[in-house]
């Protein structure tokens, strides 16, 4: 899994239909442990929980994103799993 902001939506209205009914997310991985800084290109994540731009999420990717959007048949490379409520870590553990 991975910690990822929500930067925008995607509307697709022609799709492979193991996708109908899913929202899809753009999504930027960040660094929790580095101010949020952005790892990486932005994804499109299939949003199963309902996050909304600006929100920090937790995504699934590869075959468990699969999973957890529904089928191992379903097209999909990341899913949004949970929105980050708040973060807490010992920075003398790093």
């Amino acid at each position: 899994m991975q910690i990822a902001k929500v930067i925008g939506n995607i509307w697709a209205t022609r799709k492979e239909t193991s996708l109908t009914g899913l929202k899809l997310l753009i999504v930027q991985p960040i660094n929790i442990l580095d101010n949020d800084k952005p790892i990486g290109e932005p994804v499109v994540a299939a949003d199963i929980i309902g996050a909304g731009t600006g929100e920090t999420v937790i995504i699934a990717v590869g075959s468990t994103a699969r999973v957890a959007a529904g089928s191992m048949d379903t097209a999909v490379d990341a899913t949004v799993v949970g929105i980050v409520d708040d973060k807490e870590f010992d920075a003398d553990l790093l």
